[in-house]
C-alpha cells in the first residue's frame, strides 16, 4: 500500500468517524430538547390544575378592568370544534372578562354565531350593548365575530377615507410635502368604518404555530400576544395565568 492509498483510507477514516460523532451530537441535542419539553409541559400541567383548583393563591384575584377588550384567535381547523370555544367563552365569563373579539381567518364562528350567543349565558353582540341596556344580565359578555374579510373591507375603506380627506385639504402648488397620514388620521378612519372595532389588550392564539393567523394587523399597535397552544388541550388554569400576567404587569403607554 502506498502513500497515496494509505492518505486516502486515513481521510476516510476521519469522515466517518466525523460523521457518526455528529449524528451522535445531533442525536443527543434532540433528546435534551424533547426532554426539556416534556419536563415543561408537565410542569406546566400541574401548575394549571393547582390554579384551577385555587391551591396556588397567587391567582385568586385578578384587576380584571385592565383588560378592556381581549382577542381569541382560533385555527382554521380547531375552529371547527365549536364545542370547545364555548367553553372557553364560558371560562372567560366567569373570570370577568367583558368584551371578547372571536377571529378565526374563514369566519366559521361567525357562521356560528347564533349557537354561540344562544349557549353562552349573558352573550351579546358587541354592537347590540348599546341597544340593550334593559337586559336582565347587567355585566354581559360583549362579542365580536371577525374574519379576514372583514379586515379586508375595512382596510379598502379606511385607505379610500384617507384619499378623500387627503384631496380635499391638499393642492398641488402648495403641498409642502408634509406627512399627512397621521396615527390621528388612520384611528379616525378606521372609527368611520368600523362601527364598533376595539383594538385588544391581550390576544389568545390558539393554534398548532406561534402566529396572529391573519388577524387584522392595524388593531394590534399595542396588543400584548400570547400563544396558548392547540384549543384541544385548553386548560382553565393556563387561562387565568395569561390573563393574570397581562393584568399585573405595568404599562408604559396609553392614558
Amino acid at each position: 500500500m502506498d502513500l497515496n492509498q494509505s492518505m486516502r483510507l486515513l481521510s476516510s477514516w476521519i469522515a466517518q468517524i466525523g460523521g457518526l460523532g455528529l449524528d451522535l451530537l445531533w442525536r443527543f441535542i434532540h433528546l435534551v430538547v424533547s426532554l426539556w419539553y416534556i419536563v415543561s409541559g408537565i410542569i406546566e400541567a400541574v401548575e394549571s390544575y393547582a390554579i384551577s383548583l385555587g391551591l396556588n393563591k397567587k391567582y385568586s384575584s385578578i384587576n380584571i378592568e385592565k383588560l378592556r377588550c381581549l382577542a381569541v384567535v382560533v385555527d382554521i381547523e380547531e375552529a371547527r370544534d365549536v364545542s370547545k370555544v364555548i367553553e372557553l367563552l364560558q371560562w372567560l365569563r366567569t373570570i370577568g372578562v367583558k368584551q371578547v373579539g372571536l377571529f378565526d381567518s374563514q369566519g366559521l364562528l361567525k357562521k356560528s354565531k347564533d349557537m354561540i350567543l344562544g349557549t353562552v349565558p349573558g352573550s351579546v353582540l358587541s354592537e347590540e350593548i348599546g341597544e340593550k341596556n334593559s337586559s336582565p344580565d347587567q355585566n354581559p359578555l360583549a362579542l365580536e365575530f371577525i374574519s379576514s374579510s372583514d379586515n379586508k373591507e375595512a382596510v379598502m375603506k379606511a385607505a379610500n377615507i384617507l384619499l378623500q380627506d387627503y384631496l380635499k385639504s391638499s393642492r398641488p402648488e402648495n403641498d409642502k410635502g408634509e406627512n399627512f397620514f397621521t396615527e390621528t388620521h388612520l384611528n379616525e378612519a378606521l372609527r368611520v368604518v368600523g362601527e364598533n372595532v376595539h383594538a385588544p389588550d391581550l390576544l389568545l392564539v390558539y393554534g398548532p404555530i406561534r402566529s396572529h393567523l391573519g388577524f387584522p394587523a392595524w388593531r394590534l399597535r399595542y396588543t400584548e400576544i400570547v400563544h396558548m397552544g392547540s384549543l384541544n388541550y385548553m386548560r382553565y388554569g393556563s387561562l387565568l395565568k395569561a390573563i393574570h400576567k397581562f393584568t399585573g404587569v405595568h404599562q408604559n403607554y396609553g392614558t
